[in-house]
This record gives C-alpha cells, structure tokens and sequence, in this order.
C-alpha cells in the first residue's frame, strides 16, 4: 500500500479522499490555487502545495505543476477525483513517464471511452446493446439528416465529445433538424474544440440508470445499479440506489452488459456505465442501451458507498497498488436504500444561476451523511463548481430512506449564499418520485411548483423583527427607565424593508405589528413562538439575521440602521438630530470646525451598541448644542451645520 499520495483536486472530493487516506495511514499531500489556500480540503491535508492562480487552467489543469509538486513531496501516487484531469489520457501518460502510478484507469481505457461516437462502436462489438443510432465519421449536414430520417424521429443530436448536456439537441420533426444540428455543433465546439456530433433515437419516456464497476485489469465486478433520471439540463440532482421498480432480471442483464463493457477495454480502477432506458412499459431487459463510460470515481458514489456499505476509494486505492479485486461478484452485499441530493449555491428562480458569497453559517443534520469541502466562514468562489455539499441519506426502504432525505434538507441550515436548498426540498417530497414514478422529464414538467420563490410568512418576518430588537442579554436589554417598552424596527430582505412595531410585555412576552397584521410572541426554551408555533431557528451571522423555515429554506434580513436612515434621509439638512434615544457618548467636533462629508462628528449609545454619527455633506460645524455624557431623545438636535460659502 501506498504511504503517501497526491490529490489532484479540490472541495469535497479531495475532503472525501483525504479521509479514507487517513483512515488507511496514507499520508495525503493537497493542491490548490491562491484562491484555495485557507479551504478545507488544504487544511485537511498533512503537506499543502501551492500550484498556480484561481483559474483552473492556470492551476488545477496544470499537469506539470501537479507532477512536479508529487515529486517534490515524495508522493508515490496520484488520485485525480473527479473533474480536470481525471479522464485525461494525457495526464496519466505523463503520470507514469514521471515514475509515479495514477490511481485510475490506463490512458488506453480512457482513449477508448473518450469519445462517444468510437466508444458505441466499440460497445457493439463486446456485444453491449447500444441506442440506434449513427455514429459515424461523415459529418455532411445532408448525411446527418439522413441519418436522422432512418433512424426514425425523434432524434437526439449529441457532440461526440464532453458531456453535461452540452452539444446536445432534441430534434422532433425534419423541419427543426438544421437549426438544432448547428446549434449543437456551436456549443460542443466552444465547450470541447470539437463540433462532431452523433445522432441517436431519442428515448421519450427515458430513465437514466448506471452500473458502478470496479476492474483489476483481468477481471471486473459491479456494485449494483444507481437511478440518476432526476435531473435538469441533463445534470442531476437527485441520485438514488438501487433503482425503484428493478426486478432480478433486468439487474443481471444490466450488470452482465457493464461487466463485458469493462472486461473488453481491461478496465482498471472505479469505473461508471451508463444506459439510457425505456421505462415507458416499466424496467424491461430488452429496453436498455448503453450511453457512455465514465472512466473515474462519479459525484454519486456515495449512495453505492451507503447500500453496500463498502468504502469505493478504498476499493481505488487497493486496486492502484497491485491488489486483485477485494470481493467476488457473489459477495457484494446490498442493503437497504439510499438518496444523495447535492446542494448548490444556486439562483433557482433565476434560472438556476450559479451564485456566491461568503456562508455565513453551514450546519447539517447528524442524521445524514454530508460530503462538504467548505465550512462556515469559507467563501463560495465564482472560480469553481458551486456545489455546496452532497446530502446522503440511507433506510431500509426506499420511502424510509426518502423521507430522513427530506427531513435532513429541512433541517440543513445554509447562510451567506443563495440556495436550491428549497429546491431539493420540494423535489423529495413530490408525490410522483415517492411513488417511484421517475423519468428525466420530472422537473422540467414540474419546474413552475419546484422553482418558486416563495415569500416569508408574516411569523418569519416576526421572527426576525424580535431577533434585531434583542440585545445580546435579552429581549428586553438595552431598555432604561426613561425608554417606552415599544420599539420601532425595520429590516431589509432583498431590497425591500419589513418595518415591525413590537410591544414586550416582559422579558417572554411581546405583540408584533406588521402593516395590519398583529401576531402573539411568547418566548419558549427553543425560540420565539408566534402564535403557538415555532417558525424556524433564527440566527445572527454575517451582520444578517437568517431564519430557517425548514421546507421554504431559509430567509435573510439585514437590520436598517436607523442611523443610516436618518443620513440618508438628511443629506444636506443644517441639523444632525439624534435618530433614537441614547447617550451622547463622545464629540469629535467643536464650533467653527470645517469638516468632509462622512467625517464622524459624534458619537451616540444606545441599546448597548455604539452610532457613529457622521457628516451628511461638507460645512462648517456652526453650533455644538448637546454636552457629552447627556441623555438624548429621539429628534434631539445636536449640532448645526453650515455650508463652506456662508463662511467666506
């Protein structure tokens, strides 16, 4: 076995290999950019190498800064998770020429699987049942089209190269063909430097389902199949093993084409086949076709990891290191069910928009697995894959399993960043996929209920109102004898303000009046209750006040300063008046004193927090009409202002 390796790779997955490392002895070594220096998977690390700037080309798919930094550190091996190099051909060859061994399979594997149209061909002749289809080298647009004709609409268009759904186009009637086939070819040449494309039979009520397989370079073995149909703009969201509905038969078809897919490229190492089905006459072993080959450790290995309670990376690296396949076909147990939903900073009434920010604060549920390589306090880079963390959720049934997975997105607690955490949330408890009624069109049909935005209740809004009225000691601190029990709040929640009056009645009880709406608060161990029940955990993180609203996810508001208010609302008044009631604490200005627009002139306490008063324009300070150390009333003047011209 290996006593130290190299990670080529960042976030979860270099997390998520670190800790089997570490579990085995292995010594582990990281790379990362200058934007990744102070990230989890660093910091996890026995040895850290710095590789380049942010851009991953100029880091993470630098080959010879990566080799470079194993032989430097004494690596023995290289592990390249998933993404950048991982299924490069090159890189492994330039790997080995280094003397070093690469966790993964050969680069001839990889050539052989690279491109789609090459792996078919290859597929048919191993005797695995590829989609009809052409795959052929003549790329004429009136031979495609023909091709098309034959073949029977409707069609799929999909670039012979790259994958997430990328260069691909579905094409319904001959009308449509030209315009789909140019956009395809324009997309997979910018996103591959190849236009090629193949057309295949477009499967209308298609399931995607994937066998896991594991190679020795002899022989092969699989572990099962995952369900990966929920998806959207062919990438996938919910993930599930094994796949609902499958019968005995249509596993061993299923797993016997995987297995002779790997035994007739000599696979080595971890390995994914992928069929599209036809579900629409449920799981038939006659309705299977093979897709592509994935020739690296896929995002959803977790729920294989979690039904048949083996550690996949494990597997990888005892492979890497010259041993034979750990376990017979016969002994691969399987066991319950398992769902694995990834997380993403995402706008998803925006169209699923990659978002960013700093995460203010990461909690999940000790119930569930969560694959993470951020932690509260990181930021999410616009550099990198957005992907948050990947929840993980197993049970002895499916609907057992389905249900910890939607109960753990309710209570997973994300703040900082945009979300599709309610997303998820809606997905798991759809009643079409807790019937097992799956297919790769669900969201699309579904997209207006999933995607929805929906606004915080009026008891969210409360929550938030009496968090940003509480003072660190209480509810009620920060109030003196000569202050009313009502206080005035206002929040903001994406550039619009919830302005609330709230009414405490002791140190547990409060009314909070929003517009028309009055609610009853009383304070429990837990929280907050407004009108008898609880409406989420509110937190106080990033200079925001978040509730977690479980299935709605979760909501931010910002407090409103009510001294920002007051200058805003008083740019170029003659008089800085106090905006509450408070202590003058301290004066930084006198009579007769020019000063800037934004330069503090005093300084006012109040509900234990120190105010910054400042400037609203340039002037000169004509009246200092309040004493420091004296008690003010809200409106209070405090010091008179004139403009620069009045004095020449």
């Amino acid at each position: 076995m290996f006593r130290k390796i190299l990670i080529a790779n960042r976030g979860e997955i270099a997390c998520r290999i670190i800790a089997t490392a570490r579990r085995l002895g292995i010594r582990t070594v990281a790379v990362h950019s200058t934007a990744d220096a102070r990230a989890a998977h660093v910091a996890m690390a026995d040895e850290a190498v710095a590789i380049g700037p942010p851009a991953p080309a100029d880091s993470y798919l630098r080959a010879d800064h990566i080799i470079e930094a194993a032989l430097k550190t004494g690596a023995e091996a290289i592990h390249p998770g998933y993404g950048f190099l991982s299924e490069n051909p090159d890189f492994v060859t330039a790997v080995e020429a280094a003397g070093l061994t690469f966790i993964g399979p050969s680069a001839e594997a990889i050539r052989s699987m690279g491109l789609k149209d090459a792996a078919k061909a290859l597929m048919e002749r191993a005797g695995v049942p590829v989609v009809p289809g052409y795959h052929g080298a003549d790329q004429d647009d009136a031979h495609l089209e023909g091709a098309a004709e034959a073949i029977g609409w409707p069609v799929l268009i999909k670039a012979v190269a790259g994958g997430g759904g990328k260069g691909m186009r579905a094409v319904a009637r001959p009308a449509d063909f030209a315009a789909a086939l140019a956009s395809a070819r324009s997309e997979a040449r910018a996103a591959f430097g190849n236009e090629a494309v193949l057309i295949e039979k477009l499967i209308e009520r298609p399931r995607h389902l994937e066998l896991q397989i594991f190679g020795d370079g002899t022989d092969a073995v699989h572990l099962y199949e995952r369900d990966c149909s929920l998806q959207r703009r062919h990438q996938k969201v919910i993930e599930e093993a094994p796949a609902p509905g499958m019968t005995p038969e249509m596993r061993a078809a299923m797993g016997e084409a995987a297995v002779r897919a790997a035994r007739a490229i000599g696979y080595r190492g971890a390995g994914t086949v992928e069929f599209i089905v036809d579900a629409s006459d449920g799981l038939r072993p006659d309705r299977f076709w093979f897709m592509e080959m994935n020739t690296r450790l896929q995002v959803e290995h977790p729920v294989t990891e979690a039904v048949t309670g083996l550690d996949l990376v494990e597997w990888q690296l005892r492979i890497a290191a010259g041993e034979g396949l750990p376990l017979t076909q016969d002994r691969i147990p399987l066991t319950g069910h398992a769902f694995e939903a990834r997380l993403y900073a995402e706008d998803v009434p925006a169209g699923f928009l990659p978002a960013t920010g700093t995460l203010a604060h990461l909690e999940f549920p000790e119930t569930v697995r969560a694959d993470t390589g951020v932690r509260t306090g990181d930021t999410i880079s616009p550099w990198y894959d957005p992907m948050i963390a990947k929840i993980v959720a197993h049970g002895p049934t499916r609907a057992v399993a389905l249900n910890r997975l939607a109960r753990a997105i309710e209570d997973t607690r994300v703040a900082g960043t945009v979300t599709n955490l309610a997303f998820l949330g809606r997905l798991a408890r759809h009643p079409g996929f807790a019937r097992g009624e799956v297919d790769t069109g669900l969201i699309d049909r579904e997209i207006d209920l999933l995607a929805e935005s929906p606004a915080p209740a009026r008891a969210i809004e409360a929550a938030a109102l009496l968090e940003a009225a509480a003072a660190p000691a209480g509810p009620l601190a920060g109030f003196t004898l000569w202050a009313p029990l009502r206080r005035r709040v206002t929040l903001r929640r994406d550039g619009e303000e919830v302005m609330g009056t709230l009414l405490f009645e002791g140190p547990a009880r409060a009314t909070v009046e929003i517009g028309q709406t009055v609610l009853d608060a009383r304070l429990a161990p837990e929280g907050w209750r407004i009108e008898g029940a609880l409406p989420g955990a509110v937190l106080r993180a990033g200079g925001a006040i978040h509730v977690f609203a479980g299935a709605d996810g979760s909501f931010s508001f910002t407090p409103v300063d009510p001294l920002d208010r007051a200058a805003a609302a008083g740019a170029g008044a003659d008089v800085i008046e106090a905006p509450m009631p408070g202590l003058l604490k301290t004066l930084a200005v006198s009579e007769g004193e020019h000063v800037a627009m934004g330069q503090p002139l005093a300084v006012l306490e109040a509900m234990k927090m120190e105010h910054m008063l400042a400037a609203p324009r340039a002037g000169i300070v004509a009246e200092v009409l309040a004493a420091p150390g004296a008690q003010v009333e809200a409106g209070a003047a405090l010091i008179r202002l004139t403009p620069e011209e009045e004095d020449a």
